[in-house]
């Protein structure tokens, strides 16, 4: 999935209440990739798959308003301020397909991973659309943390369940009413 020529990529790291992110902004403002500080070797993982790692510039800079602002707007409560973010991420059509549905989840509500693919019109595909949730490279705005189980667990996320409890009741999430997932 790389690129003949180099890609020209921003990093920044943004607070947050439950850690710092890290913010990946390509040359016209469209944010590439969000994760957890913490995890970082993750983001670099990915970032090498998609662009190689001959063909990646990564400059350490702060990330443009239209960024930042509405991440930043997020964590102080205005939850939809995540919406206004421009995305672009390289990935397979049914990567794309599962993100874009993932986008549409409203806030404050969450879904299992039979109805994300019943959804896009896969109901079979279960199993496909937790591995696409699962390599979304852009936690909060594809907001992959509003998948649950279909006993309404709390499934895996990539940056921790505590996280995943966390920004789920930050959108209004009953927690009460989401099991936690067994240990």
């Amino acid at each position: 999935m790389s690129h003949n020529s180099s890609e020209h990529l921003t990093i920044d790291h943004v607070s947050s209440p439950i850690g710092t992110l890290l913010v990946v902004v390509d040359s016209e403002d469209r944010l590439r990739a969000l994760g957890w500080e913490d995890l970082g070797d993750r983001m670099a993982r990915w970032l090498d798959h998609c662009y190689g790692k001959d063909h990646i510039k990564l400059v350490q800079q702060r990330a443009c308003e239209r960024i930042r602002d509405p991440l930043e707007a997020y964590f102080a409560g205005d939850i939809a301020a995540i919406d206004r973010i421009h995305v672009h991420v390289p990935g397979t059509p049914f990567q794309q397909e599962v993100w874009g549905a993932l986008r549409k989840i409203p806030v404050g509500r969450t879904e299992t991973y039979h109805g994300l693919a019943s959804k896009i019109g896969r109901p079979k595909a279960v199993r496909a659309v937790g591995v696409a949730n699962g390599a979304n490279p852009i936690g909060i705005v594809v907001p992959c943390h509003r998948v649950i189980g279909a006993d309404g667990s709390l499934t895996g996320y990539g940056g921790g369940l505590e996280r995943k409890r966390w920004l789920l009741a930050h959108e209004g999430v009953e927690i009460e009413s989401v099991l936690p997932m067994e240990r």
